[in-house]
């Protein structure tokens, strides 16, 4: 799960299959800016930069500052999740969560 905003960069550019070189030269900054971004926690970019980081990564700009570490595409698909079982009946969203418990269980996941 993302943390910092490097690993948010990081996350993505991986995502969308793009090499730091081809991030930079979308963004419209060096490689070397980008590989300090997501590699080493002090970095502060300007307002701007991160605008172009957002643009060319296709997300919003808010998506670097929130706390919420899920990249859209996992937003997205937690939503349809949560959209489906909404419109389970009771019986169904109970074997949903026994299925969920035993998958915690066996992962060692205790904390959901």
């Amino acid at each position: 799960m993302a943390n910092t905003l490097g690993d948010k960069i990081r996350l993505l550019r991986k995502e969308k299959k793009l090499t730091l070189e081809a991030l930079a030269n979308n963004a419209g900054l060096s490689k070397s800016y980008l590989w300090e971004l997501e590699n080493r926690e002090s970095q502060k970019p300007s307002a701007e930069k991160l605008l172009s980081i957002a643009q060319a990564l296709k997300v919003d700009v808010e998506f670097f500052l929130e706390m919420d570490s899920r990249t859209p595409e996992e937003k997205h698909i937690d939503n349809a999740f949560f959209r489906e079982y909404k419109n389970l009946n009771s019986q169904e969203k109970e074997q949903i969560r026994n299925i969920m418990a035993v998958i915690k269980s066996s992962s060692g996941n205790k904390n959901g």
